[in-house]
């Protein structure tokens, strides 16, 4: 029995920006959106597809899998569904594959399964910027000086001089 080459496995990062990948995807969807990793010929994937409620007709032109069960093992949420002990039957939207390919890590498959897209940066083929910046501090932003674009009481107009610039309407 050969042991499966780790380097064809996802790391624990690239599992968290996946995870993170299907949470985006059903906030923006409005949909649970399913994350399944699995393995073939001792390489790991993941697809992404949606559940098909019992209440749905599905669409027929569109590619179907089945997901969950004992031993399936997912990323990100699970829509409230228990995965675990029961199958779904779900609409296929797309996946990634890691391959042995030096110049490609990753490779995207579309919804019809056909490769269009690869990187050895598995965020190149995400559909959402997942990168930690740090977002500026707010009470700094206050502090800084406004600079010589302020307005000096002289530009403001008069509203005494002139009575056309006066708010119109009653104020109470």
């Amino acid at each position: 029995m050969t042991t499966p080459d780790t380097a064809l496995r996802f790391t624990e990062q690239e599992l968290a920006m996946l995870g993170k990948t299907a949470d985006g995807l059903s906030a923006y969807m409005g949909k649970a959106v399913l994350a399944e990793v699995g393995m073939d010929d001792d390489a790991e994937w993941v697809i992404f597809a949606l559940p098909i409620g019992t209440d749905e007709k599905p669409d027929e032109s569109a590619m179907h899998v089945q997901m969950g069960g004992p031993g399936a093992r997912f990323v990100g949420n699970r829509g409230g569904l228990d995965l675990d002990n029961e199958t779904y039957d779900c609409q296929y939207m797309w996946s990634i594959q890691i391959t042995e390919d030096p110049e490609a890590r990753f490779v995207r498959l579309d919804e019809h399964g056909e490769e269009f897209d690869f990187s050895n940066q598995l965020s190149e083929l995400l559909p959402f910027d997942l990168t930690d910046e740090e977002l500026p501090d707010p009470d700094l932003e206050l502090l800084e000086d406004l600079g010589e674009d302020d307005m000096d009481e002289d530009d403001l107009p008069d509203l005494d001089e002139d009575a056309g610039q006066r708010p119109k309407g009653p104020l109470h």
